[in-house]
């Protein structure tokens, strides 16, 4: 006689984001479908079968605030106002009359076609679709609770609530009393208190727009109740040129000649080069602060500078250490391939930090962060030798990649540090044990945690669930945090060293990761705020241990 094993929250949770993921390549291959009609329930019901951590109460009938403001950051400014959304390729936009809308917390231009459409541009593959798709479908499920509480047959009190709320964004400008009369009105809409709703709204406040918070709940409403009464259901497209492109590492390609380039003109090809996954300001700082500022900070920590240059006040300054470092071997390089990857040499020739024969002096490429499965994309192809105009191959002299991120971790708080001995492909059988030159000893007696073990590369940090990495935590993988790029970087680097034999099989690897946000702790996942100064020890500390490792073996 057979036994039915129940299953666990993780298996089922698993199983969610499997679905989410399945039905996302279907709806991008069949080319359009509407969120709140038959091809969207997929989605909207995985989402809310998996509750990610980052989503709060989005299974609740109260309106999920904190994950609200998350989402927001990351979809462009007044995307709750639009029915159409049509993700595009880079397909021209950039040279017409639009206006480029950035959102805050991702790299990606968006353009507000009309009163009706955003179109937003995919330049960063697959795991941009699947960012975007997952806050939409958030979105719209708090959309959705808004205009089902509003419609209520039974209760016509929220009606007048909502009345209310119509009434006071039609003024130009709220008195405070007015503004307060309309906050206590939508305690109703959204079932929160007061007090979240005053927090919430001084959160969504901008100079410009002041009370966008009412605004953003009122077309949030609105498009939700047309919906509902009219059936005009919201509607997201894929463009055929996104469609037709999407894989084929147009924009990583073109990241990458463009860096080569430089490279070559420069006459830097045959010397050992370094690349560097960093930001555009940590490995500058620590080269050339000091000198660039001088008497100013002698008297200042190290750490004391740093949080200063990170100050947004302190523009001035800042412009001064990149003015000193591009007259001493920096040179910046914008991008403009559509990757949205900006980068840096830095010569170290001419830095002053090396006197050795002028072939063997390191060359640092130091490239902003990339995005999921663009990790593999653009080092896929950077790594990928060098074709000179009459066919010849150039080969890189390649000598290490040091990867520096942010990370969800799983034990330990905000600015702890990870330290990888392997990563795990989430939902597929792809692990990639690597041998790392840094080691959790390299930071010890820095007043910081640091855990060394298995990192798991995610498809989504959205959709996140606090069973699943419960599972990988305690089970024997010995999970102690969760990114989105180590699995593709490592990809591209044994791809070439292994495969291609592009690179030598003896190049070096460095993976250090801050913590961002702890997802098995309540109110410490990335919905609960960003980092603030306590992730620029933690970011120096990582850069500092990275250049010791290059200056040391080749000075």
């Amino acid at each position: 006689m057979s036994t039915i094993t129940k299953r666990t929250r993780a298996q089922e949770s698993t199983a969610a984001i499997e679905r989410m993921y399945i039905t996302m390549r279907h709806l991008f291959n069949r080319g359009f479908y509407k969120p709140m009609g038959v091809s969207g329930e997929t989605l909207i019901e995985a989402l809310l079968q998996l509750r990610p951590e980052i989503y709060g109460s989005v299974a609740e009938e109260k309106t999920e605030l904190d994950g609200l403001v998350y989402v927001l950051d990351r979809l462009p400014y007044g995307i709750e106002q639009c029915s159409y959304i049509n993700l595009t390729s880079d397909e021209g936009y950039k040279n017409s009359g639009f206006k480029v809308i950035i959102p805050p917390k991702r790299r990606r231009n968006c353009y507000r076609i009309d009163d009706e459409q955003m179109n937003i541009e995919i330049t960063r593959g697959r795991s941009d679709i699947y960012d975007i798709l997952t806050h939409l479908t958030f979105m719209f499920i708090e959309s959705h609770k808004i205009a089902t509480r509003i419609y209520d047959e039974e209760d016509k009190t929220i009606l007048r609530d909502w009345e209310k709320l119509e009434e006071a964004i039609q003024k130009k400008r709220l008195s405070l009393n007015e503004r307060e009369v309309a906050l206590s009105h939508m305690t109703n809409i959204l079932g929160r208190t007061f007090e979240e709703l005053k927090h919430a709204h001084k959160v969504f406040r901008t100079k410009e727009e002041p009370d966008r918070f009412l605004k953003i709940i009122y077309w949030l409403g609105k498009i939700g109740l047309s919906e509902i009464r009219e059936g005009n259901k919201r509607t997201i497209t894929f463009s055929p040129i996104l469609r037709e492109r999407l894989g084929h590492h147009i924009h990583g390609e073109r990241w990458a000649n463009e860096i080569k380039k430089v490279i070559r003109k420069k006459g830097m090809q045959n010397r050992p080069l370094h690349i560097i996954s960093a930001n555009m300001h940590s490995v500058m700082n620590t080269l050339f602060a000091r000198k660039a500022l001088g008497n100013s900070v002698k008297d200042k920590s190290d750490l004391d500078l740093y949080t200063e240059l990170s100050q947004p006040e302190n523009e001035g300054l800042r412009s001064k250490v990149v003015a000193y470092a591009e007259k001493n071997g920096m040179t910046s390089i914008p991008d403009t391939s559509g990757a949205n990857i900006n980068a840096q040499l830095f010569d170290l020739k001419v830095s002053g930090h090396f006197s050795a024969n002028e072939e063997e002096i390191p060359v640092l490429f130091v490239m902003d962060y990339a995005f999921g499965e663009q990790a593999y994309e653009t080092i896929d192809e950077f790594l990928k030798p060098y074709r000179e105009d009459d066919g010849i191959k150039e080969y890189l002299n390649l000598a290490s990649v040091s990867i520096m991120g942010k990370a969800g971790i799983l034990e330990g708080g905000k600015g702890d540090l990870m330290i990888p001995t392997a990563h795990i492909f989430e939902g597929t059988a792809d692990n990639y044990p690597f041998d790392n030159e840094l080691c959790a000893a390299d930071f010890k007696g820095h007043g910081l945690k640091v855990f060394e073990g298995t990192m798991i590369t995610v498809l989504g940090t959205s959709l996140q669930n606090r069973d699943i990495l419960k599972f990988f935590h305690d089970s024997t993988w010995n999970v102690i945090g969760l990114e989105m790029e180590g699995a593709h970087y490592q990809k591209a680097i044994q791809s070439a060293s292994r495969i291609r034999k592009s690179i030598s099989d003896k190049v070096k690897v460095r993976y250090a990761y801050y913590a961002s946000d702890n997802p098995l702790e309540t109110g410490s996942t990335l919905a609960s705020g960003g980092l603030g100064i306590t992730g620029v020890k933690p970011t120096y500390l990582i850069t500092e241990k990275i250049l010791d490792q290059i200056l040391q073996k080749d000075s």
